[in-house]
């Protein structure tokens, strides 16, 4: 199974555009967003996939969003600041990740496969012990063009991939 990771979209439409249309290419069923959408305009994006989110500093309006969630279907859910998921077996933590210090800890504790936040506008991939400490990057006033990214997690093989976009 594909799963997308992705994260600041910032109510950037094109961008999400951009990685929706990936993430059919890429064969991607469930869609991870790492937090700060901003608004919830652009969660009707993702309505052919399973989506699971977690809040950032930048999502105010979580009841409308909550609502934007729950017209997707039952599959699809916002969690709050944390999400606790698993797929194909493997667990994944995610967060927005403001403090870097809570990832870590996090991560050090080698509970999770995954680790996935986002926040920092720069893509990661790093290994702490067993689990994968990974932010795919984001879609609003990125440090780089290189960091306006999203990632693809095979479950078969436990690869990441990083995509860019212009």
């Amino acid at each position: 199974m594909n799963v997308g990771i992705i994260s600041d979209t910032h109510d950037n439409a094109a961008a999400t555009e951009r990685a929706v249309e990936l993430f059919r290419e890429e064969g991607v069923e469930t869609v991870v967003h790492c937090g700060d959408f901003v608004a919830p305009l652009l969660v009707p994006y993702f309505e052919d996939f399973e989506l699971h989110g977690v809040l950032g500093n930048n999502d105010g309006d979580a009841a409308n969003l909550q609502a934007a969630f729950d017209s997707l279907g039952e599959e699809s859910r916002l969690h709050g600041r944390f999400a606790d998921l698993e797929f194909d077996g493997l667990s994944f933590a995610v967060l927005h990740g403001e403090s870097l210090a809570e990832v870590e800890a996090i991560a050090a504790g080698e509970t999770y496969d995954y680790v996935c936040y986002g926040h920092h506008h720069r893509r990661e991939r790093s290994e702490r012990g067993r689990t994968t400490v990974l932010n795919p990057g984001a879609h609003f006033l990125p440090k780089s063009e290189a960091d306006r990214t999203v990632a693809i997690v095979d479950t078969e093989t436990e690869s990441v991939r990083f995509h860019e976009f212009e």
